[in-house]
């Protein structure tokens, strides 16, 4: 392949300024030039660097408008990323795929399928634009399923047009495209947000979005995305963990000391109420996580017979274990689809519980059968007064920063270790 001029003494080093390894390649064929991909998967930040890089070459040598294909899966922050980009470049011109949905080639609520997108009204808007001409760009609302009006999107200034989208590099655009960007982020993440984007955008059910995503979704990302992004130049892996955004925690301090109901009682006040729990957790590992390090679990919930799916993460800031949690009213059928999607059950693990409550803070005295142990759990959103009760209790010194889960993966790996050495002895 013959080498930009420009670039032609200007060789990728692997160790040098990121701006210095982006190259540029002419296309067969053709005039225009194309960058050299790069083979590593780049962070969000480097990425945007890359990018800007990128479009800043390929408008200088390209002549015309430069079009940019940004595809990933859903939830994997394909317009967060796009935004960013326009918030530094405000005259480029965006165009997303999914206004280009054709709610008439819906079948069976797959809105994911590569047939609804409405390729000839994309490409003679693109082409249009690549004529000089301003083109109109159709609204779909995703609530009603239908297309609600037009919007007109002039020739951009700086000659830079982005198409966004699950389908941006397919091979229908392949050809028009002088940039490919692929961003993708982890299945467990993309189903967070995901499931967060569609109860707000679309106001869908969280078992409905999540048997979507299962029965869907993820099967055409893996039959018709995964394979097109492989083509992409720039390859974005968006690490963006949607619980850092969540500002109101659950606070817990864990102690395993005994201590009895009058004692509880009397540490709560005469304003507390208190009542049992029976509590069955299964933990899904999700898709690539290590069991031993896995700190984002997926617990599905079953208490008196109703389930709960529950997204977490725990943070530990010794000696309080900070639980950010969205939680999900589901069905237990949503197992099966779950499992669809690559999740494992790492363990199932069944508490009883005598639970004290005075509004603000809960102190729960668990039996773990697991373990054939007991626990104290106090918890509470505000951290001071989840403190405040805990040293009225005289757990100070006492403190387990783990989740029950952690300590059963804890007391099995040190279980590993014993017997392994008394295998070596």
């Amino acid at each position: 392949m013959e080498r930009s001029d420009s670039m032609a003494e200007s060789p990728r080093r692997r160790n040098g300024l990121l701006r210095d390894q982006v190259q540029l390649v002419k296309r067969k064929d053709t005039n225009r030039y194309e960058i050299v991909p790069f083979p590593e998967q780049l962070s969000f930040e480097k990425g945007f660097f890359v990018m800007i890089r990128a479009i800043q070459l390929l408008v200088q040598h390209n002549e015309g408008i430069v079009f940019v294909g940004v595809a990933g899966p859903s939830g994997a922050g394909k317009t967060v990323f796009t935004e960013k980009v326009l918030n530094f470049m405000p005259s480029v011109a965006v165009i997303s795929m999914d206004n280009y949905n054709d709610a008439s080639r819906i079948v069976d609520g797959n809105f994911d399928d590569p047939r609804l997108t409405d390729y000839d009204t994309l490409l003679e808007n693109v082409h249009g634009l690549k004529e000089g001409r301003s083109v109109q760009v159709p609204i779909y609302d995703f609530k009603s399923s239908c297309r609600t009006g037009y919007r007109t999107v002039d020739v951009p200034s700086s000659r830079i047009v982005i198409i966004e989208g699950i389908y941006a590099l397919s091979d229908k655009l392949r050809p028009i495209l002088d940039l490919r960007v692929s961003v993708t982020g982890g299945v467990h993440f993309d189903l967070v947000k995901r499931v967060l984007r569609d109860i707000q955008r679309a106001g869908q059910e969280p078992e409905e979005i999540i048997h979507q995503i299962s029965e869907t979704v993820y099967p055409m990302y893996k039959a018709f995305i995964e394979p097109d992004l492989k083509t992409a130049h720039i390859r974005i892996i968006n690490k963006f963990n949607p619980f850092s955004g969540f500002q109101n925690p659950m606070y817990i301090l864990k102690s395993p000391r005994s201590l009895t109901p009058d004692q509880i009682k009397a540490a709560l006040g005469e304003d507390q109420t208190e009542g049992n729990e029976e509590t069955y957790d299964i933990y899904l590992l999700p898709p690539g996580e290590d069991p031993e390090a896995c700190q984002s679990y997926l617990r599905m919930r079953n208490r008196e017979g109703k389930y709960n799916l529950m997204f977490e993460e725990w943070v530990t800031d010794n000696p309080f274990i900070i639980s950010p949690r969205i939680t999900f009213e589901v069905s237990v059928r949503l197992l099966g689809g779950l499992m669809a999607l690559g999740y494992t059950i790492a363990a199932i693990l069944k508490r009883s519980s005598r639970v004290f409550s005075d509004g603000k803070a809960t102190v729960k005295i668990d039996w773990l059968e697991q373990l054939s142990r007991r626990y104290i759990q106090v918890q509470g959103r505000d951290r001071t007064y989840v403190k405040f009760v805990a040293e009225q209790l005289g757990l100070d010194g006492s403190y387990i920063p783990r989740t029950y889960i952690e300590q059963i993966q804890l007391e099995k790996l040190m279980n590993d270790v014993m017997v392994c050495t008394l295998i070596s002895q």
